[in-house]
């Protein structure tokens, strides 16, 4: 980089001998502006790696199934679904912990039984809530994977049969309701 420059300035001074004084001033600012272009891409190269080594930072085993299950946002309900044509609340969760190696039951009541409790004050990313909804409220009929904690509201991601995969807030009067707990498998 500094050979090139030092050769275009050598460069310049020997073409301005030959010139009149208003062209040596072209060169000039000729120069100036190469120097101007080196500095950018010098800037351009810096800022990529910095956005190679935030790429780089590995995710965390949580934010990796996290990932995965967002993919399915939007997807349609299906009972009994793990796919992308249709999906169900505890198909979403045991997909997406599949893929990461951790097995767990394929019915919410009995991915209760996995892990372990945790307060809601103490929940992380990657935690799953469990619910008693509808007619069934004496027994846990639905997860979800805890995608983000802000400002004091738990955001978790699920399959309802109304809209399919979402992200729902856990503040909303009808989760808060049918929350029954939240467990850690990670």
């Amino acid at each position: 980089m500094k050979k090139t420059l030092i050769i275009l300035i050598l460069g310049s001074c020997l073409l301005a001998c030959k010139a009149s004084r208003k062209s040596g001033r072209k060169q000039k600012n000729r120069v100036e502006v190469v120097q101007k272009n080196s500095t950018q891409e010098s800037n351009k190269i810096a800022d990529k790696k910095k956005a190679k080594k935030k790429k780089e930072t590995p995710k965390s085993q949580a934010d990796q199934i996290i990932d995965y299950a967002k993919q399915f946002e939007g997807v349609r309900y299906k009972w009994g679904g793990t796919t992308k044509s249709g999906m169900d609340c505890s198909g979403l969760v045991y997909e997406s912990f599949k893929t990461y190696d951790i097995t767990l039951p394929r019915i919410s009541r009995d991915m209760a039984k996995k892990g372990k409790k945790v307060s809601l004050k103490k929940v992380l990313r990657g935690d799953l809530l469990f619910f008693k909804t509808g007619n069934r409220r004496n027994s846990i009929n639905h997860v979800g994977l805890i995608v983000a904690i802000r400002n004091n509201d738990i955001e978790f991601i699920h399959a309802t049969s109304s809209k399919g995969v979402i992200v729902s807030h856990l503040n909303e009067t009808y989760w808060l309701k049918a929350f029954h707990e939240a467990r850690r498998i990670l």
